[in-house]
């Protein structure tokens, strides 16, 4: 008896090991999934697709030596952007509090859009580095959608102009307007 005893308390602890190592692994791999995940995450100023490891594995298609090139490329680019995302908010924020004032400082204001500025350019910069990275380990097919994606990053930045004002050339307007 003492010797089934000993058997069962044994069975016992190992399948107690056992559960606790499924456990981890499922952990574990959840959590290099979701690190996986939240890789890069672009959103288009339309609200369109959210883009990440996971849209490069399963809407591109990519296989692992891609998706190691993306994750290289990504660990540059991800911190880079982020940073000058931030930056660029707070300066935008900081760009609308002087507007509200009754008298705002105008110098203060243009040092300000011109920082703005820079760090947008650098902001590009960044994507197109990490567009063209990612792109040398495309397929022609892969960079068709690769494309689609990434082309609300380079387009108009929400600025809508009125219909019929492209294209109209110097002097378009010029007798228009208050008339005496």
């Amino acid at each position: 008896m003492i010797r089934k005893t000993q058997i069962l308390t044994w069975l016992v602890i190992l399948l107690m090991i056992l559960n606790a190592v499924t456990i981890g692994t499922i952990l574990y791999n959840n959590y290099r999934e979701e690190k996986a995940e939240t890789g890069i995450r672009i959103q288009t100023p339309q609200g369109g697709n959210v883009i990440n490891g996971r849209f490069f594995r399963q809407e591109l298609g990519f296989d692992a030596a891609q998706m190691e090139v993306f994750r290289e490329a990504n660990q540059q680019f991800r911190p880079v952007t982020m940073g000058l995302t931030f930056q660029i908010d707070s300066l935008k924020e900081e760009m609308f509090r002087l507007l509200r004032q009754v008298s705002p400082d105008t110098l203060q204001l243009n040092r300000l859009s011109v920082r703005i500025g820079e760090m947008h350019g650098r902001l590009k910069a960044e994507t197109f580095r990490f567009y063209i990275r990612v792109k040398a380990v495309c397929t022609p097919p892969q960079v068709q959608k690769l494309e689609q994606v990434f082309r609300p990053l380079f387009s108009n930045e929400g600025l809508s102009v009125p219909a019929g004002l492209y294209h109209q050339g110097p002097g378009h307007n010029q007798n228009r307007g208050i008339r005496k």
